[in-house]
Formats: structure tokens, sequence, C-alpha cells
């Protein structure tokens, strides 16, 4: 990394989609598309973004994070990668499901599962990926960007849990973002900070 650089990302949340508007889970599912609610969400998302001097989206490999992408960038115009290390979580067994389904089924299990409280980093449905490994994948893909990336001002189209992990790794103990939220973060130096909500 160039000495005293200080790379800025926007982190975005994917716009509304079919699953947030039924009450479904979604975890890594693909089969949950953007609403009209949720596409006018990612249009929105790239207007907020323009004179920021976004200089590529980074983007989950799912749909809805992936169309959100491709209208935000209607007014960036700038290319679009995909990674996999932005994926939402992988929540296992209760994919798909009703929230009154899961707390019906999980009751107490989902509600440590959601909340930002240390000691339940570690615990997963079954099948599924741990707060804590949700952070680990994430800030690698962070500090690779950070570090050996010649980009220096990227978005990254993602996901409601791996944006709450993003604030939980700052300190700052968020459990839920609101689809089409940007967060801008930046990091100088391997020194992480957040800016600003968008």
């Amino acid at each position: 990394m160039i000495e005293n650089a200080t790379k800025h990302f926007y982190i975005f949340r994917h716009g509304q989609s079919s699953y947030n508007l039924a009450g479904r889970t979604q975890g890594r599912t693909n089969d949950s598309v953007l609403t009209e609610l949720g596409r006018d969400q990612a249009r929105e998302v790239g207007q907020k973004l323009v004179g920021r001097g976004v200089q590529v989206i980074v983007c989950s490999p799912l749909v809805r994070a992936q169309e959100t992408a491709k209208l935000a960038n209607l007014s960036l115009g700038v290319p679009i990668i995909i990674d996999e290390r932005f994926v939402e979580v992988n929540v296992g067994e209760i994919e798909g499901l009703h929230y009154t389904e899961i707390l019906e089924k999980f009751g107490e299990k989902y509600q440590q599962w959601r909340s930002s409280e240390g000691k339940y980093e570690n615990m997963c449905f079954a099948g599924g990926e741990t707060k804590k490994q949700v952070r680990e994948r994430v800030f690698a893909g962070l500090e690779d960007y950070a570090q050996n990336s010649n980009y220096q001002v990227l978005a990254i189209s993602s996901h409601g849990i791996m944006l709450s992990q993003v604030l939980i790794a700052m300190g700052i103990g968020v459990t839920d973002v609101q689809n089409g939220a940007i967060l801008h973060i930046s990091c100088t130096n391997g020194a992480w900070r957040v800016e600003e909500w968008l």
C-alpha cells in the first residue's frame, strides 16, 4: 500500500428484495430479486455516489446485489467486479423460512444469533456460518483492496448482515441496516474508521 494513502469504501446494502417484502430470511438464496421499490433504491444509491470519485463497484455474486450494482452504475459508469468474499452470511437451515416460522422453531437461538453481543459470535444454524467467520472473510476482502488495489475509491454492493458485521468489527453495535443504506468507511495505513452514512 502507498504510504499515507487513504482508501475509501462505500458499502451499500442491496435494494428491497422479494424475500424482504415477504418477510423471509435470505442468506445465500439466489432466487430473491429486487422489487420495484428495490430498483428505485438501487438507482438512488448510484445518484448519492455521484461526485464521490467511485472507480469500481465490487459486488456480491448474489442476484439481488448484482441487480443493485447494475442499477446504481447507471449513474456511475464504472467497472463491476464480482467478489465472493462479500456474499451474504450462510444462514444454513433457516434459509428461505418466514421470520414467524424461525421464531416458532428456533426462538431464543434466533434472538441470540441476531444479537450484536460478542458472546454469540461463534454460534450458527446447521449448515451455516458464524458471524465471526463472516467478519473474517469480509475484512480479508477489505484489507486486500486496501493494501493491494490501485483503486482509491471503491463501492461495494452487498448485504445487511455482512454490513452489520463490518460495523460490529469497528466497535459499532448495529444489527439492522436498511435497504439501500450506504456506509462510508476509510483505511489509512491499516487504520480503519467510519466516515459517515449516506
